[in-house]
C-alpha cells in the first residue's frame, strides 16, 4: 500500500513539496485555504481532505507565518493524537515555533520544525537542504517525506533549531542576492555592460550560488515567482527581531530589508525576490529593464 501524508498549504512552497511526494510514490491528501488552488494537485493524483490531520498520521505544513500555522491547529488541532506528526516547513519565529510544539504535544503529537533551503523551482528539482528540528527518533522516521524532496536533509537539534538555523541562512542568501543586485547596478551606472560584469563575478572570488540561479533573471528582467519578495522581507524582520532580542546588531540586514521594502512600494512584492534589483533603479518604468543596454 502507498504510504499516506497530508500536505496543508498548496501556495508555491507547499505545491512544489506535494508534487514531489506524489512522484515519490505517497498518498498525498491536500488541504488549503482556498481550495480551488489545489486543483492542479488533484488532477496529478493528490486527494482533497477536509480533515488532513484526522486522516493522515504525518501532514507537511507550508504556510505563511506561524501565526498562520497557529490559526489551522485551532481549526484542526483537536484531531491530533499519540502518533501525529506535524512537519512545519514555514518559516517562523523560533519561539512561536516552540509555542505550536507544546500545543501539539500537549494532545500526544509530535512536531518538527523542518523549514527549507531554497526555492519551490529547487524543491521540484530535489536541490534543496530541509534544516529540521525536534526529535531525532521522529526525525528519522520521517526520513523518506524529507529525502523526497530533500538533496540533505540536516539535523540541527530541538525544536526551534530549524527555525533559527534558516534564519541565519536567510540572512546570507539574501545579503548575497542583494550584493549581486548591487554590482550589477554599479557596473551599469559606471558604464561597464552588466553581462559582461556579471561574466567576470562568475569567474571570480566574488562568485556565490545565488549567481546561477538569479544572475540571468536580473540581467533579463524575469521576476517570475520561484520565492516572492515580500516573503523574504517577512524573514528579514522576523530576523531583525531575533537579533534585538538576542541583543545583537544586524546592520547589513537592515540596510536589506530597506532595500526589499522600497521594491514592494515600488510594485515587485508579488514577483520573485530577485526584483530587488529594482530597488537600485527607482526612476525606471516598472516594464523596463534597467539593465539592458539602451540604443543612446
Amino acid at each position: 500500500m502507498k504510504k499516506r501524508i497530508g500536505v496543508v498549504g498548496t501556495g508555491l512552497m507547499g505545491s512544489a513539496i506535494a508534487e514531489r511526494l506524489l512522484g515519490a510514490g505517497f498518498e498525498v491528501l491536500v488541504h488549503n485555504r482556498t481550495r480551488r488552488k489545489a486543483d492542479r494537485l488533484i488532477e496529478m493524483g493528490a486527494v482533497w481532505s477536509d480533515h488532513p490531520i484526522a486522516d493522515c498520521d504525518r501532514v507537511v505544513i507550508s504556510l505563511y507565518t506561524s501565526e498562520t500555522v497557529a490559526d489551522m491547529l485551532d481549526i484542526f488541532g483537536a484531531s491530533i493524537r499519540p502518533g501525529s506528526i506535524l512537519i512545519d516547513t514555514t518559516t517562523g519565529e523560533p519561539h512561536q515555533v516552540v509555542e505550536l510544539a507544546k500545543r501539539v504535544e500537549h494532545q500526544g503529537g509530535v512536531y518538527l520544525d523542518a523549514p527549507i533551503s531554497g526555492s519551490s523551482e529547487q524543491t521540484r528539482s530535489k536541490e534543496v537542504t530541509t534544516i529540521v528540528g525536534g526529535n531525532r527518533e521522529t526525525v528519522e522516521c520521517c526520513r523518506d517525506v524529507f529525502e523526497a524532496f530533500s538533496a540533505r536533509v540536516i539535523h540541527a537539534g530541538g525544536v526551534g533549531s530549524g527555525s533559527k538555523m534558516k534564519l541565519v541562512s536567510n540572512v546570507v542568501l539574501g545579503l548575497n542576492r542583494a550584493a549581486l543586485a548591487e554590482g550589477l547596478a554599479f557596473a551599469k551606472s559606471i558604464g561597464v555592460d552588466p553581462r559582461s560584469a556579471f561574466d567576470v563575478l562568475l569567474h571570480s572570488m566574488a562568485y556565490s550560488k545565488i549567481m546561477d540561479t538569479k544572475g540571468e533573471k536580473m540581467l533579463s528582467g524575469d521576476f517570475r515567482v520561484a520565492a516572492k519578495l515580500s516573503q523574504h522581507l517577512k524573514d528579514i524582520k522576523i530576523a531583525l527581531g531575533a537579533a534585538q532580542h538576542a541583543g545583537q546588531k544586524l546592520p547589513l540586514s537592515e540596510a536589506h530589508a530597506q532595500l526589499l521594502i522600497d521594491a514592494e512600494q515600488l510594485g515587485f512584492g508579488e514577483s520573485d525576490n530577485c526584483a530587488i534589483v529594482r530597488a537600485f533603479f527607482p526612476f525606471a518604468l516598472r516594464e523596463e529593464n534597467p539593465l539592458e543596454n539602451s540604443d543612446d
